[in-house]
């Protein structure tokens, strides 16, 4: 009997564990981190150092798991209603959810506190403010404000994903420069692809949750021509950041071929759905992830490389 219980304890509370983490999002925090350390990295002509690093790393990751706990629970009806988000936590019903809305309501505001103080401490005001300033973006701006409103809602509200490039940059010098701007119109128009490809996959969902992404309420051959300005964009500004911030061939060949490789999937989208066949646009989706990954670890390559010689 005893051991029973101690088992049925055990099993309650990693699924409480797993519900709290979940809320968190952890592979949208991936991507988020993947852009804040090349731009720690170009701030710095170098690596920072690992206190520095761990310090905006560990407070990147508990912002980001606020702002995304907030999320879900401004967002627990309509996620309720898609396949896609049926499954997190707050979105199960009362008689299957291991988390109430109100504790993980306190959960993210815990995270943001917390995350906040810490870059405060172990950081610099520029920082900490920015690190703020994304949270209630993404919250405020996105989640509550742009959402449910506007097709174009992840275009600004992306914005606040392309934060911890400033964030990362700010950690390092205390301030803002070109390249760190250039980097954050990387990801502000690398985003509306990217999420707009998974869009168009779940559109039923969006479409039954009354969310008015663009692949709801336009046509797939003008969702098509929006990602490809965006990517076009994108790929100049991976290219600009070249001159900007000094970086070399070992940057440069690959942010070329990668941004090729991404005009090209996109083209190839826009011609399925042309054709009227199965658009495949998860293809995109993923690719996208490969392309921002790749392109951070070339940043970084490069001004290793280049600091070393």
């Amino acid at each position: 009997m005893v051991a029973t219980a101690i088992v049925g304890v055990q099993g309650n509370l990693r699924d409480l564990l797993r519900a709290y983490v979940e809320l968190t999002k952890p592979r949208i925090i991936e991507l988020l981190l993947v852009t804040t350390l090349p731009a720690m990295v170009l701030a710095a002509h170098g690596l920072p150092s690992v206190e520095l690093t761990l310090a905006t790393l560990i407070g990147g990751t508990l912002a980001a798991g606020s702002a995304n706990a907030l999320n879900c629970y401004v967002d627990r009806d309509i996620d309720a209603m898609m396949r896609r988000t049926s499954n997190r936590p707050l979105a199960v019903g009362p008689d299957r959810a291991t988390v109430s809305p109100r504790a993980a309501l306190v959960f993210g505001l815990i995270l943001g506190v917390v995350s906040t103080a810490l870059l405060w401490v172990t950081t610099n005001p520029a920082a900490t403010a920015l690190t703020l300033a994304a949270i209630v973006l993404y919250v405020v701006g996105y989640t509550i404000g742009l959402k449910r409103r506007t097709s174009q809602n992840i275009v600004w509200g992306g914005a606040a994903g392309c934060m911890p490039v400033l964030i990362g940059w700010a950690a390092v010098t205390g301030g803002l420069a070109w390249p760190a701007f250039v980097l954050f119109l990387v990801v502000f128009f690398w985003t509306p692809p990217h999420f707009w490809a998974l869009a168009m996959k779940f559109r039923d969902d969006y479409a039954a949750a009354g969310v008015p992404m663009l692949p709801v309420v336009a046509s797939p051959r003008s969702v098509t021509t929006h990602m490809l300005a965006h990517t076009w964009a994108m790929v100049a500004c991976s290219l600009a950041l070249v001159p900007v911030a000094g970086l070399g061939p070992l940057y440069a060949v690959p942010a070329a071929l990668l941004g090729a490789l991404f005009l090209r999937e996109t083209y190839l989208l826009r011609r399925r759905v042309i054709a009227s066949s199965d658009p495949k646009s998860m293809r995109l989706f993923h690719l996208s992830i490969t392309y921002l990954s790749l392109l951070s670890v070339a940043i970084v390559v490069d001004v290793l490389v280049r600091l070393r010689w």
